[in-house]
């Protein structure tokens, strides 16, 4: 009996080990074309890693009272947008302020403008 013939030159007749090595040689190649390309402060930069910042400690406070400054006109925009977009939703959607009402009658402060009157005793 003849030993069977494999072509080696059909993609699909490569068994996997060796279309993977070959894989991995292109991968390697085209990475090295493309390191090559790179211009050479990107290539030759070395890489670091910050271990500290010194930053005196009245700076920092000011930094801090500068940022919650800065944070109270966006504060107020986002207020504006979500009470606009809570407008929206109740005008397509009006039953969403019983479910409002609902909510708030669960909370101890409101629910005693919405209790129930009571009947005096007779």
């Amino acid at each position: 009996m003849s030993e069977p013939f494999f072509s080696m030159t059909a993609e699909e007749d490569l068994p996997r080990t060796i279309r993977r090595e070959r894989e991995a040689r292109e991968r390697q190649a085209r990475e090295r074309q493309a390191h090559a390309l790179m211009p050479l402060a990107e290539r030759d930069a070395p890489g670091a890693t910050v271990t500290g910042i010194d930053v005196p400690f009245p700076k920092l406070v000011i930094f801090g009272i500068k940022a919650v400054f800065a944070a109270i006109p966006a504060l107020l925009a986002l207020t504006a947008v979500l009470w606009l977009l809570g407008q929206g939703l109740q005008s397509f959607f009006p039953q969403l302020l019983k479910l409002k009402i609902d909510i708030q009658i669960y909370s101890p402060q409101a629910a005693a403008e919405y209790r129930i009157p009571q009947r005096p005793p007779r």
